[in-house]
Parts: structure tokens; C-alpha cells; sequence
């Protein structure tokens, strides 16, 4: 009887487990992303940094980790290094959706040796023209070649994540999902100074129609475009998408975002929104490259575009100027694009289109001949951030209809295996019975 008992027990233990992890439509669109809009990498794990060195988690070179930040606050984590790879941490730092944010609030990220020396550190911050909370990323690196012996042992190193403040900004605590890469140094030293001379005029926009794209919530699930194109997307006040575009060693990538008119009148001919639309560039891992100049928006279409940036080499990591050494490898591109939650107050909450077009412009050169392999540091193969898996090429999200038919499919699958289950464990008791 005993046996009997615990044969079900298992079962519908074992079929409860399986329905609850196949989850109902609802769960699966509310898991893709979290309270404040921003689709988290699911195989991210969780971390918590310490307050100082003496304690801090490590953080291993390929892996996506989960944390939260207070205001002011500092959080620590160790990274080990060889002597010969360059490295790379990247934290997305996510506000709540709707809290309030000021100009100087945003995170600074520091890679230190053992001694206390930085090796780089980056800030991101959300600026007086575009103070609307929306997902901050900084990245620091230990560069390897070039004049500089410094940072060039291996050991432990410090990756140091802090969180600038202001007063008039909430004090809410902030998510943050951090990645480590490891990039290998190339087999043979090669030139260890950035190229001067590129060219720097856009190329005009191309002729032709747009394709319809939805943009990633994430990351990890940007929508892939392909470049030389034109793609149009909806999006609401508040909200922030993200794509990606693949772009190879000697290539040069040009950029703009177009935002619609609206469809509702200006208020009394005094409706302006300054900071409208807020875009930037981040490079394969996760370093801010550049953003655009945001618009003031009075209801009539407006467009941002990036400025030219050179052609990606790898001594362009050996630049003295912030966005040109950040193009320094190959890889997938991504372009962050948030709407101003104010525009929706004065014009109404939309969606308002935008029209993105990426052009992608050179011939690919020779890649270097790395020691070990490229990992994301290629246009070849799909290696979303810090090798996740990334979205399908027609958009960063699923449409509505293909997360009912994945809810219907995952309920019928949990039925069969329920039934499955049952008839396994019917089969178990008359085994049970003969044997008795």
C-alpha cells in the first residue's frame, strides 16, 4: 500500500513539475520580461556582490549574472585573468518602470588590479536633456598589447560597479545584469596605433520599401537587422527596444532613427518635448560606442543619426578618443531606441512609428589570427550578448498568436505526459500486485 502511495505520490508529483515548468501563456509572456520592461537574459544567474574585495563573487569569463543596486550603493566581484587575453565587464543597470530619475543619476563600472589600479572605467548616465528612466550599460576591459604595461599580470582583478546619484531622483534600488567576456590576443602583435584617416560621410538613405520589425526588450533578445535596409517599428512612451546588426573587421556602420509625426494635435501650439527619443550604440560587448543628439519634439517628424564612426579594427582599442577605440572588434551591434514617457502626457500614448535604417558599408577585411577562438568577437554564427541565444531574425519579441499557440502547445504536451504519467503508474500497481 506504502509502495502504492508513494508510486503516485511521484506521479503527479512528477506531473506537476512538468505543467508548472511548461507554465500557461500568461506566465510565458510575463516571464520575457520584468517589472520594469527589460527582458532579462533567462540564463542569467544569480549573484550578490560584496561590499569589498575581501568577499567578492567571481564572475567567470562567459557568463551572465543578476544583481540589484541601491543608491549610492558599490557592489564588488573578482574576474580571473591570464596574462595574455583582453577582458571585458558590462553591467545593464534597469530602473523601475515610472520611477523618477534626474540627470546625474546612472552607473560608473571599473575594472582594478590587486593594487588598487584602475585598468579602465566607464560611466553611464541619463543626462539633463533626456532624464526618463530607461536601461543604462557601461562596460571597463583590460586591454592587452599596445605601449602600456599596466593591468598585464595574470590573477584576480576587481570588477567595481557604482551607482551615481542625485537628490531629486528616487531612491528605489535598481536591477542589474552583468556579463564577463574574454577576448584572446592575436597570435602575432600587429599595429598598436588607431587609424587616422577614415571616411566620414553618410551614405544617403536607399530607395525602396521598409519591412515591419519588433524590437527586442532586452539585450539578449534584440532584434536582428539586417544591414543596408529600412525597417519600421511601433513604439509607446516609456518603453525602450533593441536591434542588433552585424558588422565585420573593416566595416563601417552608419545609423539613424526617424520618429513619426503625431496623429493627435499640438495642445494649443505649445506642445514641445525636449529629450523626445534617446538612442545609442553599444558595441559586441556591451560598451557604449555613442548616442545621438535627442530631439525636441513639436508633433512633426524628427530624425537622430549617429555620427560617422571609423571602420572596426582592432587597434582602434589603442584611440585616445571614447567611441572610436569602442570600435575595436567584429561582432553584433546593438542600437538602443526609448521614447520619452512625456511624449505620450503631451500627444497621447500612441504607438508613435519610427523608421531605423542601418547601413553597413566596406568590404570585410582579414580578421586577426587569434590564439584561441573569436567567441562573439565574429559575424559568424548568431552570438547574441555574451553568446545567449538571442531572438529569431523577424524581431526581438514573439507576436501574441505564437505565444497562445506555444501556451496551447505546452498545456496539450503537459496533458499527454499526465496521461502518460497515470497509465505508467496503473502499470506499476498491477506489476506491484503480481509480484505481492
Amino acid at each position: 500500500m506504502a509502495g502504492r502511495q508513494l508510486l503516485r505520490n511521484g506521479a503527479l508529483s512528477g506531473a506537476c513539475a512538468l505543467l508548472c515548468a511548461l507554465g500557461t501563456p500568461g506566465q510565458t509572456a510575463a516571464a520575457a520580461a520584468g517589472d520594469a520592461g527589460y527582458s532579462f537574459d533567462p540564463g542569467a544567474r544569480q549573484v550578490t556582490g560584496a561590499a569589498t574585495t575581501a568577499d567578492a563573487p567571481a564572475l567567470a569569463a562567459g557568463g551572465t549574472y543578476r544583481d540589484r543596486l541601491a543608491p549610492g550603493a558599490t557592489r564588488v566581484y573578482r574576474v580571473d585573468l591570464d596574462a595574455s587575453s583582453s577582458a571585458y565587464v558590462s553591467a545593464v543597470a534597469v530602473p523601475a518602470a515610472g520611477a523618477k530619475v534626474a540627470y546625474g543619476d546612472g552607473i560608473e563600472v571599473a575594472l582594478e588590479d590587486r593594487n588598487g589600479r584602475q585598468c579602465s572605467e566607464n560611466d553611464s548616465e541619463f543626462g539633463a536633456s533626456t532624464d526618463f528612466p530607461r536601461p543604462l550599460a557601461a562596460y571597463a576591459y583590460r586591454t592587452v598589447g599596445g605601449t602600456t604595461t599596466a593591468c598585464a599580470q595574470a590573477g584576480p582583478y576587481f570588477a567595481v560597479v557604482r551607482r551615481s546619484g542625485d537628490a531629486g531622483s528616487a531612491h528605489g534600488t535598481w536591477d542589474l545584469e552583468l556579463r564577463s567576456l574574454s577576448e584572446p590576443a592575436p597570435a602575432k602583435q600587429g599595429p598598436t596605433s588607431a587609424p587616422q584617416d577614415w571616411p566620414s560621410a553618410s551614405p544617403a538613405p536607399r530607395p525602396g520599401a521598409t519591412a515591419a520589425v519588433a524590437g527586442g526588450t532586452g539585450f539578449h533578445d534584440a532584434a536582428r537587422l539586417a544591414p543596408g535596409g529600412a525597417w519600421t517599428a511601433s513604439i509607446r512612451p516609456g518603453e525602450t527596444l533593441f536591434y542588433r546588426v552585424p558588422v565585420d573587421w573593416g566595416q563601417q556602420l552608419f545609423g539613424s532613427v526617424d520618429l513619426a509625426s503625431s496623429a493627435a494635435p499640438t495642445p494649443g501650439g505649445l506642445g514641445l518635448v525636449n529629450g523626445a527619443m534617446a538612442v545609442s550604440l553599444f558595441n559586441p560587448a556591451l560598451g557604449f560606442v555613442e548616442s545621438a543628439d535627442a530631439p525636441l519634439y513639436d508633433g512633426r517628424q524628427k530624425t537622430v543619426s549617429l555620427d560617422p564612426l571609423p571602420p572596426v579594427a582592432y587597434e582602434n582599442r589603442f584611440s585616445y578618443r571614447s567611441g572610436e577605440r569602442d570600435m575595436r572588434f567584429a561582432g553584433w551591434y546593438y542600437l538602443r531606441v526609448s521614447l520619452n514617457p512625456e511624449v505620450g502626457t503631451v500627444y497621447g500614448e500612441g504607438p508613435y512609428g519610427i523608421t531605423l535604417r542601418l547601413d553597413v558599408t566596406g568590404k570585410p577585411a582579414r580578421a586577426p589570427a587569434y590564439a584561441g577562438p573569436a567567441g562573439p568577437f565574429t559575424v559568424a554564427g548568431d552570438h547574441a550578448a555574451a553568446g545567449s541565444m538571442g531572438a529569431a531574425s523577424g524581431g526581438g519579441r514573439f507576436d501574441p498568436r505564437t505565444l497562445r499557440l506555444i501556451g496551447y502547445a505546452g498545456i496539450g504536451t503537459g496533458t499527454v505526459l499526465v496521461l502518460a504519467l497515470l497509465a505508467w503508474t496503473a502499470a506499476a500497481r498491477r506489476r506491484h500486485a503480481d509480484s505481492a
